[in-house]
């Protein structure tokens, strides 16, 4: 409680220097877990503006944490949320972004919290959501569609990241993955590794053109109601530019079929998926591709879960959700690793 309360005073003073105030009342604060990189809280903030009017926002706050699941560009992730303001892509609106880490022990960045919303991986499979969940599903592909098309040439993107060539977009997820595991491996990975020779021994047809990735696009990243509708893409953390297919092999893999029932995400059959995602992109997915890509994702899970174990066994971080998800998920990677492997394209 006394942490909370320091925070709570922190947070004040920064907001009422950000928003040229006297005084900002901050309450309410609460820690979301979950999430692969930063911390999470949800927060009210209450202030009196120049011409006496009494103002109340319902704010996030996404701080660096010691050591998360996988180190990730503050500044990048802020750019990614900003170049879908305003899109058919919906997001919170950001407000604030800082680099001083003094300030809450971590740079930070403030956004505006979406009210009324579910995010929770098992609130979706609860019978209220019964007669929408698969509406859910078909908008939750839509959208993909929509952040695949938005031209990032025109953000801050480019400023920030240096875009990679259709031709290499694999390459370098691959290189940078490999390197994750090379660096956190506890014990030796040979599945993982055996993926990876086949990975770079059959490299996927380049995409049409290079797009914007999410690089976490599943259920429990996405805020939505039981009018059937999504409110908010969230979790950013690592989005970058690259292959289209990429995000939907990520959204497809077995980890996120919540319900153990074959449904993607616990909503969606994958071909209704994928009808809906080349419906609403006009673009056809190849096959070949998505096979790679699903091949991929088991590397890159791999890569996540070492990563929070090795953080905790280096007491970087004392989070149990790190050693958790380690032990849940590391042997089932290999297992969906070694299904994907098998199955083709």
């Amino acid at each position: 409680m006394r942490k909370i309360r320091r925070v709570e005073e922190a947070l004040a003073n920064y907001l009422s220097q950000e928003l040229d105030v006297a005084r900002v009342e901050v309450t309410d604060l609460l820690r979301i877990y979950g999430g692969a990189s930063r911390e999470t809280w949800m927060f009210t903030a209450r202030w009196e503006d120049g011409t006496g009017t009494q103002c109340e926002e319902h704010l996030v706050l996404r701080k660096d944490p010691p050591a998360s699941l996988l180190d990730s560009d503050r500044e990048l992730e802020y750019a990614f949320y900003c170049a879908f303001d305003g899109t058919s892509v919906p997001v919170p609106r950001m407000r604030w972004l800082e680099s001083d880490g003094s300030i809450l022990g971590g740079p930070f960045f403030v956004m505006d919290r979406i009210l009324g919303c579910d995010a929770n991986t098992a609130r979706i499979l609860e019978p209220d959501y019964d007669e929408v969940r698969a509406a859910i599903g078909r908008r939750h592909y839509e959208i993909l569609a929509h952040v695949h098309a938005r031209d990032w040439s025109t953000t801050r993107i480019p400023e920030l990241l240096d875009p990679p060539s259709p031709a290499d977009c694999w390459k370098r997820e691959l290189d940078h993955w490999e390197s994750v595991i090379d660096e956190h491996e506890l014990m030796p990975q040979p599945i993982a590794r055996a993926a990876i020779r086949w990975l770079r021994a059959n490299p996927p047809p380049p995409p049409e053109r290079v797009t914007v990735v999410h690089g976490d696009y599943r259920t429990g990243n996405f805020l939505y109601r039981p009018d059937g509708d999504i409110y908010g893409i969230v979790d950013w953390e690592m989005a970058h530019l690259g292959d289209p297919i990429e995000d939907l092999a990520w959204s497809f893999m077995e980890a996120w079929e919540w319900a153990r029932n074959g449904l993607k995400g616990g909503m969606i059959d994958k071909e209704e998926a994928i009808a809906a995602y080349e419906q609403a992109s006009r673009m056809k997915v190849d096959r070949d591709a998505l096979h790679w890509w699903d091949v991929f994702s088991g590397v890159k899970g791999q890569g996540i879960w070492l990563t929070g174990a090795k953080n905790y066994q280096d007491k970087k971080s004392g989070e149990l959700v790190l050693p958790l998800t380690a032990y849940w998920l590391i042997n089932f990677q290999d297992e969906i690793l070694l299904r994907s492997l098998g199955r083709g394209a």
